[in-house]
């Protein structure tokens, strides 16, 4: 299963105009997609009155057979998961899909989803895809569910931010931090500025970047959120709003992003050169600055 293609901006625009104008029926006629046709036929339904009780985070993680270093990525993992242990709000969960089991920490909120695929090719959306379908398994009805890579890392108190904000659509990490772990050099991603015009939001170089309110009860939310997943991050956004559910940028910067750690999925793809660059150009040099990132997030080995 590859990547589903990006909705080029201008019929994303039409789209959200169509929406605007003459609701999810008149955009359901230029709707391809079918990521935007599943956001439309939740934009439909009547919306729950009832409070979001939890965040849970679907997390595919790279097979041993795919990488050079399995227990490196293990290691990696562990902080990730130590992000959401070092919570002040109890209610979440994670749920890792992988072939084989990683070593994993004695905690009922964290759990593990088989994986046995066969398809040659990568295969993290197939298992973003198994994880939505997980789901309904899991119950405990309205929350906000966010994928989130096996090597990034959750701000502390992000839990609570959102439980407490109660958003009625979701979250998107507006801001940011990307992390160059060869150089050790971090850099603030957020929206362009007077006085940093190039600068670019956290959302459109990270996947881990998206927490969408839903009913995992609701087979058109599942629905949705397989669709949505198996699209690049860019397009989040985009169908969020198109669903209804316009993401809500939380207050800080939410999600630290690792790049150039030796099993990088971008590497893979040729595509960090970029985001090492950005990591130069928007260095974070303050010394009070980068006390309280490491205060905020777990060490990185």
């Amino acid at each position: 299963m590859a990547q589903e293609p990006a909705t080029p901006k201008t019929r994303r625009a039409a789209l959200r105009l169509a929406v605007a104008l003459g609701g999810a029926s008149l955009a359901g006629r230029l709707a391809r997609a079918p990521s935007e046709r599943a956001a439309l036929a939740l934009r439909r339904l009547p919306r729950s009155t009832a409070p979001a009780g939890h965040v849970t985070f679907l997390i595919p993680l790279v097979g041993p057979q795919h990488v050079g270093d399995w227990q490196a990525v293990c290691a990696r993992l562990a902080t990730t998961l130590q992000s959401f242990l070092d919570q002040d709000d109890p209610r979440w969960r994670a749920v890792i899909c992988c072939q084989q089991r990683p070593p994993l920490p004695d905690d009922p909120r964290i759990t593990w989803l088989p994986f046995d695929d066969p398809t040659p090719g990568n295969d993290k959306w197939r298992k973003l895809g198994a994880l939505c379908d997980h789901l309904p398994a899991l119950g405990g009805g309205e929350g906000y569910v966010m994928s989130f890579d096996a090597d990034d890392l959750l701000r502390h108190g992000t839990v609570a931010e959102m439980l407490r904000r109660q958003a009625p659509g979701g979250y998107i990490v507006q801001a940011g931090l990307v992390l160059d772990h060869a150089t050790g050099d971090i850099a603030l991603a957020d929206v362009p500025s007077l006085a940093q015009p190039l600068r670019k939001p956290f959302w459109k170089l990270c996947g881990s970047c998206a927490a969408l309110r839903l009913d995992p009860t609701r087979p058109e939310a599942v629905t949705f959120l397989r669709a949505m997943t198996a699209h690049e991050h860019r397009m989040f956004p985009h169908l969020a709003a198109l669903a209804g559910r316009a993401l809500t940028p939380l207050e800080h910067p939410s999600v630290l992003y690792i790049l150039n750690h030796g099993e990088n999925f971008g590497a893979r793809r040729g595509r960090v050169g970029f985001k090492t660059r950005f990591v130069q150009r928007f260095r974070i040099d303050d010394p009070q600055d980068l006390a309280a990132i490491a205060t905020d997030f777990p060490p990185v080995a």
